[in-house]
């Protein structure tokens, strides 16, 4: 026979799938009573009961005291990290293919490493992405001919952070500039990651907004 959960062990998995509900209890700057009401309907489905809305502060109060954030990340970015806007970007992906494979010198050629060119190659297990200044969009699609087209966006930009080398064994790097654009309703398209290189790939219209909420996560203690 199952063993029935309990208050405190449904309020921790619901707090703890949270990124945000448990950083924001691990900084104190949640209203437990407010939390309390809005966790109540899942927490009882998850217990087949009423819960009393007591139990759940007291379940929360206590949880709230052993929350700590695992890592500071003020302690990894000592300055502010270089950030690098580029605009008019176009978006192919199409589906992966062995003709496709054969297209890759030919798709390598068009940006020059020493080009002005922004442009990137993403194989996945299905698609493979293709995200490169707008200026090269019609060669490429020229290349891709006969190729699955999955999807295509244009009037793109992406903004690059220069991350330091202690990023690497950091978890939840990314999720630190991730979380403010997501509260903030910022549109992403697409993430690259280069070693010590994080691209944001998002509508050109959202650039300069989402260029000043990640700077003003260094404006601030991190």
């Amino acid at each position: 026979m199952q063993a029935m959960i309990t208050i405190p062990e449904a309020t921790e998995t619901i707090i703890n799938r949270s990124r945000y509900l448990s950083e924001s209890m691990s900084k104190g700057i949640i209203n437990i009573s407010a939390l309390a009401r809005y966790i109540k309907p899942e927490l009882e489905e998850m217990l087949k009961k009423k819960a009393s809305y007591a139990a759940i502060v007291m379940a929360l109060n206590r949880l709230s005291t052993q929350i700590k954030p695992h890592y500071v990340y003020n302690r990894i970015f000592k300055t502010k990290p270089d950030m690098i806007v580029r605009s008019n970007l176009a978006e192919i992906t199409v589906s992966r293919s062995e003709s496709l494979i054969d297209k890759y010198p030919t798709l390598l050629k068009l940006s020059n490493p020493n080009s002005k060119y922004f442009f990137t190659i993403t194989e996945g297990v299905f698609d493979t992405t293709i995200i490169a200044s707008q200026d090269l969009a019609g060669k490429i699609k020229k290349v891709l001919e006969n190729e699955e087209v999955a999807s295509e966006f244009s009037n793109l930009s992406s903004i690059t952070i220069r991350l330091p080398k202690e990023a690497i064994e950091t978890p939840g790097i990314f999720y630190f500039f991730l979380k403010s654009l997501a509260w903030e309703g910022i549109n992403i398209i697409e993430i690259v990651s280069a070693y010590l290189e994080f691209t944001i790939v998002l509508p050109e219209k959202e650039t300069n907004r989402a260029f000043s909420i990640l700077q003003s996560l260094f404006d601030q203690d991190i």
